[in-house]
């Protein structure tokens, strides 16, 4: 019998996080992928949006969430911002609470969290894999989104705790900086060694 370890993965901006989660997945892993669910919950249909709409009028539609309308009334507003997230916040750890029990008998789960060491969010976490690469690489990636601009860039790194503090805090460093066949086999090699430690 198992006793069920809780992984939690992160990794700044254009590290190669979504990567190794669906990495993680191909190998059977179950990954709760927070900004997924939120996507989900706000999505058409969702069932955040009439709290979202009687606290923010005009900001969801047939669609769901207008993910524009809703960032500028929350944007540099600390109070607004804190009223989103006392809707967002319980919702997601419901959905997380679900997770778990579906995959209670399992040896090993993943957490995506991707501003895990920015809003400290590593509670209940067993361990810690963060995704790094070299910096030029990640700027190479970064800068090839859609609307990505250098200054946007400069913005986001600013507001994220530095890819080499990572590093350290991590009990495991996952590198994208090698080929696809070199990551697939650190990923395979860190869920091997939890799974054999954890199987009783």
């Amino acid at each position: 019998m198992s006793k069920l370890f809780i992984l939690g993965l992160t990794g700044s901006i254009g590290m190669g996080k979504s990567a190794v989660a669906l990495m993680l997945r191909e190998l059977g892993v179950p990954v709760f992928d927070a900004d997924a669910v939120v996507h989900r919950l706000q999505g058409p249909g969702g069932k955040l949006l009439p709290a979202i709409e009687a606290a923010f009028p005009g900001t969801t539609g047939p669609g769901g969430v207008d993910r524009q309308a809703l960032g500028a009334r929350v944007f540099d507003d600390r109070a607004a911002l804190a009223r989103l997230e006392a809707i967002v916040h319980p919702a997601v750890a419901e959905e997380r609470a679900t997770f778990l029990i579906e995959h209670g008998g399992e040896p090993l789960v993943v957490f995506d969290i991707p501003l895990l060491y920015e809003k400290g969010d590593g509670s209940g976490l067993d361990a810690v894999v963060v995704v790094s690469a070299p910096a030029e690489m990640q700027r190479q990636r970064v800068l090839a989104r859609p609307g990505m601009t250098p200054e946007k860039f400069a913005q986001i790194l600013r507001l994220q705790v530095p890819d080499a503090e990572k590093r350290v805090r991590a009990d495991h460093v996952i590198d994208t900086g090698v080929t696809l066949a070199q990551t697939r086999a650190e990923v395979a090699a860190l869920v091997k060694s939890i799974r054999e430690k954890n199987w009783r």
